[in-house]
């Protein structure tokens, strides 16, 4: 200690310097010091007893719980009778341990989380390479999607781009979903997408063939995941993009119904009949699916989350809504104000897709600005002005007259327009308490269906 040379010194305070080690017998030597404080510090061992350690007034070494012996004065505890080495060795020894045991656990908890992780990552393989899914390599894909050409892409989202396959010798059409795993949260979207595939099986739910996690012709690292290809495209194209082909293809009410009762047994299947329930996070008609029979099956479980042991775990491996999760338009309004994921954020999101398919309008629609949305425009016009804001194919079906009197809309579809809205906005009522569960939703949707069908 460089104080020491100091001959001159009077008053010394090193209090609260989380000071630790034994006090110097040289302080002890200082015959000018006449005031010392060093408490409040981790000082252990014997106190010095010559010099300003003498008078009890001139020192202060409380909350030092290591020291020991000193003048009587000081009323410490006596030391044991040991050599000063063995004693410094003792606090040591009393230090270090502690340090190590941390340190060893640091170490440990690393090894696990490493563990794990390769453990994670090699889960797919291993759960999509039996007989249920075949085994498929990297060259298998790139031969059945012309090498990823872009003639064969359908499309691009958040974590990867969707192309469409064929298996020339089965005769079998894929859509692949390669991932781009540069974006943030792809590799995990992947294997939440696994787990959810894994787990679960429903005619209303995109059928997976199989995974695929290799390394491509370079010696990337290669994710993707293959469905089965849906030739009639997805929802989202069929309410909204029918400007852009020369002869559009309209769905009728009763394939509207029959969409909407589809999506209702997908996700009630996910929240009450999937083991733990799973939470998908982002329905939007883009994520509906319609094959060659116009059955709607729901996709992309990239941000679902999972209810293990009735706690939530999400596809970012938190056990809280880190983030906003979902599609603007379609999240539940209470995500914004930073809730947990529930299964009543699936039930508002679906509430909007079925206000979506029969308005033809989207949330984010531009006539939805300066506070107006999707959910106030329907309410403001149930149930007395409903023939103004349903989409056009179905009000000619309806034949509804130039002046939209109710009187003239077809008794039967219009029960059938009415019922449909009104779970629609029961679906989308602001507070989560005040939803109905998916359950209850998919039995109402039946009875309409059940209804409509009756009426015809």
């Amino acid at each position: 200690m460089s104080l020491i040379r100091q001959k001159n010194l009077a008053l010394l305070n090193l209090s609260h310097n989380n000071l630790s080690g034994s006090i110097p017998v040289a302080l002890g030597d200082l015959k000018f010091l006449a005031l010392l404080d060093l408490s409040y510090n981790h000082l252990y061992g014997e106190i010095p007893s010559s010099g300003v350690f003498e008078n009890a007034a001139s020192v202060s070494l409380s909350d030092n719980s290591g020291l020991c012996g000193g003048a009587v004065d000081l009323k410490m505890q006596p030391c044991p009778h040991v050599s000063r080495r063995r004693l410094t060795q003792y606090y040591m020894i009393r230090i270090l341990i502690p340090i190590f045991g941390f340190m060893s656990l640091i170490l440990l908890i690393y090894f696990l989380l490493t563990g794990m992780r390769k453990a994670r990552e090699s889960l797919p393989l291993q759960d999509f390479t039996g007989e249920q899914f075949p085994k498929v390599s990297y060259n298998d894909l790139a031969e059945a999607t012309q090498n990823f050409s872009e003639s064969n892409l359908l499309g691009r989202g958040s974590y990867g781009s969707v192309y469409r396959g064929h298996i020339l010798k089965n005769k079998i059409e894929l859509a692949v979903k390669v991932l781009d795993l540069d974006m943030r949260g792809a590799e995990k979207s992947f294997f939440s997408e696994c787990e959810a595939l894994r787990r679960i099986q429903h005619r209303n739910l995109v059928p997976i063939i199989t995974a695929c996690s290799t390394v491509d012709s370079d010696g990337n690292v290669f994710k993707a995941l293959v469905y089965e290809f849906m030739r009639n495209g997805n929802l989202d194209t069929w309410l909204h993009n029918n400007l852009e082909v020369k002869s559009p293809k309209h769905l009728n009410l009763t394939q509207r119904l029959s969409i909407a009762v589809n999506i209702a047994d997908a996700l009630d299947y996910l929240h009450h009949d999937s083991g733990s329930p799973i939470v998908h996070c982002d329905v939007k008609p883009s994520n509906i699916l319609i094959d060659d029979d116009m059955t709607a099956h729901l996709g992309d479980f990239g941000i679902a989350s999972f209810y293990l042991n009735s706690q939530l775990m999400t596809s970012t491996d938190s056990t809280t809504s880190a983030g906003i999760k979902g599609t603007i338009g379609y999240i539940a309004p209470e995500y914004a104000g930073g809730a947990r994921v529930s299964t009543s954020g699936d039930v508002y999101s679906f509430g909007i897709v079925l206000l979506e398919i029969l308005t033809g309008k989207r949330p984010t629609d531009p006539m939805f600005e300066n506070g107006a949305n999707l959910v106030d425009f329907i309410d403001k016009s149930f149930p007395d002005q409903i023939s103004d804001i349903i989409d056009a194919p179905i009000q000619e079906m309806c034949k509804v007259t130039t002046q939209g009197r109710m009187d003239d809309i077809d008794t039967a579809v219009h029960r059938c327009v009415l019922s449909m809205l009104q779970v629609a906005l029961s679906c989308t009522c602001q507070l989560p308490k005040d939803r109905m569960d998916m359950r209850e939703v998919a039995s109402k949707m039946h009875a309409i269906n059940m209804s409509s069908i009756k009426g015809k």
